[in-house]
């Protein structure tokens, strides 16, 4: 089992940049991949990107402008966003699920969550 804690949100202006952190609990952190989703007011939660043993998978949306890492030594993944804008506010949520190399864009292929963090982007 693995736990999972965001930080790194916080309200910047259109063009800016954040960097998401997701701090994992454990020792197995190498064997789960990684996933981030967000959710906008009003909106279903949706696939932002995924890191696994064979690769990394964006959304279109965000394609080019984000990207996904991770530090097994620290037990921690990261998304960096760059070129933000208005349409990308919403919660970002980190996931973890079992590191099978495949894209899994779907929430129910994930089995821990963190607890989210905001992210506003302002025009």
């Amino acid at each position: 089992q693995v736990q999972l804690v965001e930080s790194g949100g916080g309200l910047v202006q259109a063009g800016g940049s954040l960097r998401l952190s997701c701090a994992a609990s454990g020792r197995t952190f190498n064997t789960y991949a990684i996933g981030w989703f967000r959710q906008a007011p009003g909106k279903e939660r949706e696939f932002v990107a995924q890191i696994t043993w064979s690769g990394t998978y964006y959304a279109d949306s965000v394609k080019g402008r984000f990207t996904i890492s991770r530090d097994n030594a620290k037990n921690t993944a990261y998304l960096q966003m760059n070129s933000l804008k208005p349409e990308d506010t919403a919660v970002y949520f980190c996931a973890a699920r079992r590191n099978d190399g495949n894209i899994r864009m779907n929430e129910g292929a994930y089995a821990y969550w963190g607890q989210g963090t905001q992210v506003t982007v302002s025009s």
